[in-house]
C-alpha cells in the first residue's frame, strides 16, 4: 500500500495519507448517492464478501500523487434512475468530500456503469450486466 504525503507539514510533522484510505472515503461518497445500488468490485471483492469481509474500497481505483488525486469509480446503478443525473451527483460528492477530508485537489472523477440492479417480485435482487450476464442475490 503506497502512502502519499498530502503536504501538510507544520511544526509538529507531517500528514501521511494512503490511497486505500482515499479509496474509502471516495467509495463511502458515492454509495451516499440516490440511484447507486452498489459499487462493482470483480472477483476479488467478490470472494472477500463471500468470506464475510467488508471492502469498504470495492470499485474504487485511485491514483494519488503529492497534492491531486485521479478517482475512479464501478458502480451498479438502479434500475429507472436517470444515469446522467446519478453520475453527476456522485461526481460532485466525491469530489467535494475527499478534499474536505484529505486537503487533495481531486482533477478527475470517472465513473463506470458496470450494470443495472433490479428488484424481482420474489425479494431477490438480480443485477444485469452489459454483457447480458445476470447475478441474482437473496434479499438480506
Amino acid at each position: 500500500m503506497e502512502e502519499i504525503n498530502t503536504n501538510i507539514q507544520g511544526e509538529i510533522g507531517s500528514v501521511k495519507i494512503t490511497d486505500e484510505v482515499v479509496s474509502v472515503i471516495a467509495g463511502l461518497a458515492a454509495i451516499e448517492v440516490q440511484g447507486v445500488a452498489s459499487m462493482s468490485g470483480g472477483f476479488a471483492g467478490g470472494i472477500a464478501e463471500a468470506l464475510g469481509m467488508k471492502n469498504l474500497s470495492k470499485g474504487v481505483k485511485v491514483e494519488v500523487t503529492e497534492k491531486e488525486a485521479i478517482i475512479n469509480l464501478f458502480i451498479i446503478v438502479e434500475y429507472g434512475a436517470r444515469i446522467p443525473e446519478v453520475a453527476w451527483n456522485i461526481q460532485e460528492n466525491v469530489k467535494k468530500t475527499v478534499e474536505s477530508m484529505t486537503g487533495l485537489v481531486v482533477t478527475e472523477v470517472n465513473i463506470h456503469v458496470q450494470g443495472i440492479n433490479i428488484i424481482k417480485e420474489n425479494k431477490k435482487e438480480m443485477s444485469i450486466k452489459p454483457d447480458g450476464e445476470q447475478i441474482e442475490q437473496d434479499d438480506l
